[in-house]
């Protein structure tokens, strides 16, 4: 009885795993025909979507910490000479 329960699972749980593939296409099969209707209505969403890149400004240079920053801090300091004399030879 328990074979006969687990076999029905089985077959019940692999039932929607089946009928989700059918719809997949498969590598190296070849794309469907288009439609006129599919093809002007993919050319109308290209074109609405160059519009709408070109709706965006440029983005000018600019420094987001610029206000933040005080000019008149001094620099960092060049590296700073060693207190060991040199021994020449």
């Amino acid at each position: 009885m328990r074979i006969i329960c687990a076999a029905a699972m089985i077959v019940l749980l692999s039932g929607p795993a089946f009928a989700q593939d059918a719809h997949m296409q498969q590598a190296g099969e070849a794309d469907k025909d288009k439609t006129p209707a599919q093809i002007r209505s993919e050319k109308d969403a290209k074109r609405a979507y160059e519009r709408s890149l070109s709706n965006i400004p440029d983005k000018g240079a600019g420094d987001p910490w610029g206000a933040m920053r005080n000019n008149d801090a001094p620099k960092a300091a060049a590296k700073a000479a060693s207190s060991k004399p040199r021994i020449a030879n």
